[in-house]
């Protein structure tokens, strides 16, 4: 079965990125952080369709990290804890994990 067109046509590098400039110019943040391959914690904020998941998934893939995605509208506390066991696990395998959470702010204090 094929893609849907959107996710066939995401840019997988900062160089098929198109705006955003001031994250992904040399210098900027998001450069400096696939440049040293030091992935950190970041909040994206935009509206949707801006770009968040697909640069989210670019920094992954370019600081060599697994990109784990949460929804915090459908995940539980159980699908939080489990995602943090897998990130110790790889972290104990010498791996790191880039986890995405859309939605955070939906987050309840369990969730936290």
């Amino acid at each position: 079965m094929s893609k849907p067109l959107a996710e066939s046509m995401r840019p997988e590098s900062l160089k098929d990125l198109v705006g955003q400039g001031h994250l992904v110019e040399t210098g900027k943040i998001v450069h400096e952080i696939i440049a040293n391959k030091q992935p950190t914690s970041l909040i994206l904020w935009g509206p949707p369709g801006s770009g968040k998941t697909t640069l989210a998934r670019i920094i992954a893939r370019e600081t060599d990290t697994e990109f784990v995605e949460l929804s915090a509208v459908t995940s539980g506390k159980a699908d939080v804890t489990k995602v943090i066991e897998h990130a110790k696990q790889n972290e104990r395998l010498g791996m790191r994990t880039t986890l995405f959470v859309d939605e955070i702010h939906r987050f309840n204090k369990a969730q936290q």
